[in-house]
């Protein structure tokens, strides 16, 4: 080895045959990603919505339509165009026609409360919004409308994009739950703009520095912040995603979309990945297991992307024999860590092989993912994707190398990596340091490249001067038979500072006292990890992705706490 040639990557000694992890980044408009697609599948089935179907020609023309429609009412580059919408036809073609004017998507919950949305609205300055005719969407906006940085909303009207049957039915069963408004310069409707010709003005955009995406972070501690993902990150991380899936059949390939796309893993994964490989995607507004089981027995999805609460519903529901899932060819988990129970389970149930991937908000998200095929280690998050360099950086001084088995902070490179936070510099500079993203995450990497999580550094509960990692805890209360879901968190205490209180739901038919469960931990943890306190409920919190919400556990805590501090 020569003195400036670098070593070889741990990783590569493992990394999937058919995938070059030296990896050439695209640098092109997020737009065009559909635009490839349609020039080369046309007639090919792009959306199914509840049985509504659109070709990809179709989807085409009315993302240019609608794109003209945005520039006639003055949306242009830079401007902040918010998508306030479930998965829908009209989440796909709002946001590919934002994109092509030059705007910026910003992706709102529809389930955000009234503080939440009008600090997303004034930090990001979303002038338009797109929603649909919905009194829980639509009646949360229009007060906004005038009292914020809001101009207008672009409404879509919920009977106009269902199948036809569904269409005779709606206004007769669902006519309460339709909004009514009256067309004027704040309230634009949906088929006004479909009206508008198919040509809009070419924008010139910048790949690597023009923000596509404004993705606003779940706000864990303090307010959320909106990651700055451009054109060439969102892209590439899409390709990224796609050498990975080295088996995925294009043009062929049907995705199932039950994840909201607001969310930045199903907008990667689910919808720009899809349709970069011209699937089919069919989407679903709401998990619900019944719709979700039939969805897969129906439409023999193939591509099937989610999180560990979705495959575990799947594998417990009762009606499960009832149905059909041999369809799914590639599984792919992220969003949390998937409880090995939950992998085989599901693998035992469908033949599929169930990959964990983990990333975040700021990696557009995918950043290192298990392969599909090959080497799989029991709890790692896997191998970088392709172009991809994981580090694993001393927790003090932020900056040293970890040798191989020894916990640190990891932090990525690669391009899909964000741009920084919006109008927040000192907090990408705390997070983007010397080309690297810090991801607040503690792990490990052993000599085979594979990295495995211990835990996030917020999360860590310092009890009594000793770091006690939650997940570590939650992997031992998993393997007791009887628990179905749990979540560990770092309570106040006024001698250890913390201390550990597991909250726990059991399956059903199962009993389990706290006592029980200590004499079940008692060979698997250490004493100072035994949870001191344990609440048993009939569910947990869930995040709108479903994922197992520590925060709102913790803030339920605190208020009880408060209560009783002033009782």
């Amino acid at each position: 080895m020569s003195q400036n040639q670098q070593p070889a990557p741990p990783w590569l000694k493992d990394y999937p045959d058919a995938i070059d992890w030296r990896f050439e980044t695209p640098h092109r408009p997020l737009a065009e990603l559909l635009d490839d697609a349609v020039a080369k599948f046309p007639h090919r089935p792009c959306l199914d919505f509840l049985g509504k179907h659109m070709t990809y020609g179709e989807v085409g023309e009315q993302v240019a339509r609608i794109a003209k429609g945005f520039q006639d009412l003055g949306i242009g580059k830079g401007d902040r165009v918010g998508l306030f919408l479930p998965n829908t036809p009209y989440f796909i073609i709002a946001y590919y026609a934002a994109l092509k004017v030059g705007a910026t998507v910003v992706n709102y919950n529809p389930l955000y409360a009234e503080k939440e949305l009008i600090h997303q609205i004034e930090d990001s300055g979303t002038e338009t919004m797109v929603t649909l005719d919905v009194h829980q969407l639509y009646d949360k906006l229009a007060p906004l409308l005038g009292t914020t940085r809001l101009k207008r909303l672009v409404i879509g009207r919920m009977v106009d994009i269902l199948p036809f049957t569904k269409k005779l039915l709606f206004p007769l069963f669902r006519h309460k739950d339709v909004a009514h408004f009256h067309e004027d310069a704040q309230h634009i409707c949906w088929n006004r703009l479909l009206h508008s010709d198919p040509h809009p003005a070419p924008v010139a955009i910048d790949p690597d520095h023009d923000v596509a995406v404004l993705q606003y972070t779940g706000g864990t501690t303090g307010l959320p912040k909106g990651a700055m993902l451009t054109h060439t990150n969102l892209w590439a991380n899409a390709t990224q995603c796609g050498l990975w899936f080295a088996g995925a059949r294009e043009g062929e390939d049907r995705m199932l979309g039950v994840l909201p796309l607001f969310h930045v893993f199903a907008m990667t994964v689910v919808m720009n990945l899809g349709i970069r490989i011209g699937a089919e995607l069919l989407l679903i507004p709401r998990f619900e297991i019944s719709t979700l089981l039939k969805t897969i027995h129906d439409r023999r999805p193939t591509l099937f992307p989610a999180v560990p609460t979705v495959y575990s519903a799947l594998i417990t529901s009762r009606d499960r024999s009832r149905y059909d899932m041999s369809s799914i060819r590639y599984c792919i988990s992220g969003g949390a860590p998937l409880p090995l129970e939950v992998k085989q389970g599901f693998e035992r149930a469908t033949g599929c092989n169930l990959v964990e991937g983990y990333g975040l908000t700021e990696s557009s998200p995918v950043a290192v993912c298990n392969p599909l095929g090959g080497l799989n280690k029991p709890g790692s998050i896997g191998l970088p994707l392709p172009g991809t360099t994981v580090e694993i950086v001393n927790m003090d001084d932020r900056e040293t190398l970890m040798p191989f088995g020894e916990r640190g902070e990891l932090c990525l490179r690669g391009p899909q990596v964000m741009a920084g936070y919006w109008n927040k510099a000192d907090e990408t500079a705390d997070v983007l340091r010397n080309g690297r993203l810090h991801t607040g995450d503690i792990a490990y990497m052993d000599a085979d490249g594979f990295t495995f999580i211990v835990d996030r550094i917020k999360d860590m509960i310092l009890c009594g001067g000793f770091n006690v990692y939650p997940r570590n805890i939650e992997d031992a209360i998993y393997q007791h038979p009887a628990v179905d879901e749990c979540v560990v968190a770092g309570i106040p205490d006024g001698y250890r500072g913390q201390t550990v209180k597991a909250f726990i739901k059991l399956k059903e038919g199962t009993t389990l006292d706290q006592p029980t469960l200590n004499a079940f931990l008692k060979d698997k943890l250490s004493s100072i990890e035994l949870p001191k306190r344990v609440e048993f409920r009939e569910s947990l919190p869930r995040t709108m992705v479903g994922k197992l919400s520590r925060k709102q556990l913790l803030d339920e805590e605190l208020a009880r706490r408060n209560g009783q501090d002033t009782a």
